[in-house]
C-alpha cells in the first residue's frame, strides 16, 4: 500500500491526512507535541485552536462561508468537526475548542491508514509525497532545513490570542446578551459589556500606557503585525476611533439598561459547550498578564472577571509561496513535496484547512500516478508532475491561485 508523510498535526495536516486515508493511502502523521511544545499551544491534541474559537461567517454570501460549504461538500474533516462541536455565535461558525480538537484527534486515531507519531522532525524526510504543514510556529531546525531546500528568505508577522474568562465571574446585571442585527425576539449569542464615553476614554488611556511583554528569544524586535489580527494595544495607539470602528464598535446593539446604543461595547463569545468560558472578541494582546488583570478593571461588568487563559503573542512564519508553489500547493522544483496551512501564507482556520484538503488530494493524486506508472521520471528536480487545480471561480481555487501567483514573487525589505 502506498504511503504519504505529513509533518504537522494542525488543521491543515489533519485535513490532509484524512483526505489521503479516505482514498485508501497510508499516512505517517508527525506531530511534535507533547515531546516539544510551542509557545502558543497548551495540549497534545491534533488541530488545537490557539487563537479564536470562531471559523467566522457561515453565510454563503460571505467568501469564508462559501469556502466552508465547498469543503463541506468535499467531506472535510475540519468542517465536519466544527459542525459537530458548534456553539452559539450568531451567523458565525464557532466551536467548543476542546471538543473540536478531541473530535479530530479521535477520528484520525480510529483510521487504520493513519499512524500518528508524536516526535519532532528536525530535517526533511526523503519519503515522497511529503506534506509540510508545520504551521507558523515551525521548529527552528526544520525551518533551517526548509530554508536550505528553497534558498529563499522567510517572511513573518506577529499574531496573538485573546484572553478567555469564566462566565460566573461576570456581572450579568451590567453585561447583556445580544447579537448585532438579529431579530428583536432573538436573545442573541454574544455577551456585551457596554461603555459610556467617559468609561471608554479611561479604558483607551489605560491601553496607551499599559506594559507589554518583550519578545521571546525566538522572536525579533522588528514586529510586523497581521493587519486583520492586531493586538488591542496596537489598535489603541492608532487612535481611539480605531477601537470604535473595530472590536469595540457599538453598532447594532442596544443596552437594555438605558434603551440606547452604548458609546462602545466589548463583546464576549461563548468558548465551550457548557457556556462556562467566554472569549474576549478582538482582544488579542501582548500586555503582561498583570496588566491584563488590570485591564478588566476598566470594563463595566468585568471588574471581577477571572481569566483562565491570558492573551499571548507569537511569531507566525511563512514561506514566499508565489515564488515556490503551484496552485496545487506543490513545490515547483520538488513535485513530491507539498506545503499546506499557515506556512504557505494563507491566514485563518478555514483557509489553512482548505489548503490541507487540496494538498491531501494532490498527494493522493501523486501516489496514484506512481502506482499506475504514469510518473516514469523519478528525478525530483526534473520531474514535471501536474497537480490538481480547482477552477478560480471556486473559493478553493481562487485562494490557491492567489497565494501561488508568480507575479507576487517578491519579498519586501
Amino acid at each position: 500500500m502506498s504511503q504519504a508523510v505529513i509533518i504537522g498535526g494542525g488543521l491543515a495536516g489533519s485535513e490532509a491526512a484524512f483526505q489521503l486515508a479516505r482514498r485508501g493511502h497510508r499516512v505517517k502523521l508527525y506531530e511534535m507535541r507533547p515531546e516539544k511544545m510551542t509557545p502558543a499551544h497548551h495540549t497534545d491534541r491534533l488541530a488545537e485552536l490557539v487563537c479564536s474559537n470562531s471559523l467566522r461567517s457561515n453565510q454563503l454570501t460571505n467568501a469564508v462561508g462559501l469556502l466552508k460549504e465547498e469543503m463541506r461538500r468535499l467531506n472535510s474533516l475540519i468542517i465536519e468537526a466544527a459542525d459537530s462541536t458548534r456553539v452559539p455565535a450568531g451567523r458565525a461558525l464557532a466551536v467548543d475548542r476542546q471538543a473540536f480538537a478531541a473530535y479530530i484527534t479521535d477520528k484520525l486515531n480510529t483510521l487504520p491508514e493513519v499512524e500518528i507519531i508524536h516526535q519532532e522532525v528536525k530535517t526533511l524526510p526523503q519519503e515522497r509525497p511529503l506534506i509540510l504543514a508545520t504551521g507558523p510556529l515551525t521548529s527552528d531546525s526544520l525551518a533551517e532545513d526548509l530554508q536550505r531546500l528553497t534558498g529563499r528568505d522567510y517572511l513573518y508577522f506577529y499574531d496573538a490570542a485573546a484572553p478567555i474568562v469564566t462566565a460566573e465571574s461576570l456581572n450579568h446585571d451590567i453585561i447583556f446578551r445580544a447579537s448585532r442585527y438579529e431579530d428583536e425576539e432573538d436573545e442573541g449569542d454574544y455577551l456585551n459589556a457596554p461603555m459610556t464615553r467617559e468609561e471608554f476614554l479611561d479604558f483607551w488611556e489605560f491601553l496607551l500606557q499599559a506594559e507589554v511583554s518583550q519578545p521571546h528569544d525566538f522572536e525579533v524586535e522588528d514586529q510586523k503585525y497581521f493587519e486583520a489580527c492586531l493586538p488591542i494595544e496596537v489598535m489603541a495607539r492608532r487612535g481611539h476611533k480605531t477601537l470604535l470602528f473595530g472590536p469595540l464598535k457599538p453598532v447594532g446593539l442596544t443596552d437594555p439598561g438605558t434603551g440606547e446604543e452604548p458609546h462602545a461595547v466589548i463583546q464576549l463569545r461563548q468558548d465551550n459547550h457548557q457556556a462556562t468560558l467566554y472569549n474576549m472578541v478582538g482582544f488579542q494582546t501582548r500586555l503582561k498578564w498583570g496588566e491584563q488583570d488590570r485591564m478588566l478593571q476598566y470594563i463595566p461588568g468585568m471588574e471581577n472577571a477571572e481569566i483562565v487563559r491570558y492573551g499571548v503573542m507569537h511569531r507566525n512564519t511563512y514561506i514566499n509561496s508565489p515564488g515556490l508553489l503551484t496552485a496545487g500547493y506543490q513545490f515547483r522544483q520538488y513535485p513530491g513535496i507539498f506545503c499546506a496551512g499557515q506556512l504557505t501564507g494563507v491566514e485563518g482556520y478555514v483557509e489553512s484547512a482548505s489548503s490541507g484538503l487540496l494538498a491531501g488530494l494532490n498527494a493522493a493524486h501523486y501516489l496514484e500516478g506512481e502506482e499506475t506508472g504514469e510518473r516514469s521520471d523519478r528525478s525530483e528536480t526534473s520531474e514535471r508532475y501536474e497537480s490538481l487545480k480547482f477552477p478560480e471561480e471556486t473559493a478553493l481555487g481562487a485562494l490557491a491561485a492567489y497565494i501561488s501567483d508568480e507575479r507576487k514573487d517578491k519579498i519586501d525589505p
